[in-house]
């Protein structure tokens, strides 16, 4: 409601990678996105292993 004294939560920001990004993982570390699932998911190379991390991605962050 517009009169509402409580303001509704504001919208979680979207996260988007495309292939060869470098990325951070708060588990893994550092590695590459080597595959993209538009919106549902994407496959990361962190060198030792590659793992595929599901939206909204909370732990990793774009470098």
């Amino acid at each position: 409601m517009p009169t509402s004294p409580f303001k509704a939560p504001a919208a979680p920001i979207r996260k988007h990678f495309a292939m060869g990004d470098q990325v951070t993982h708060d588990m893994y570390g550092l590695g590459r996105v080597i595959g993209l699932e538009n919106g549902i998911a994407v496959l990361v190379d962190f060198g030792s292993t590659q793992v595929r991390v599901l939206s909204p991605y909370a732990k990793m962050t774009k470098l």
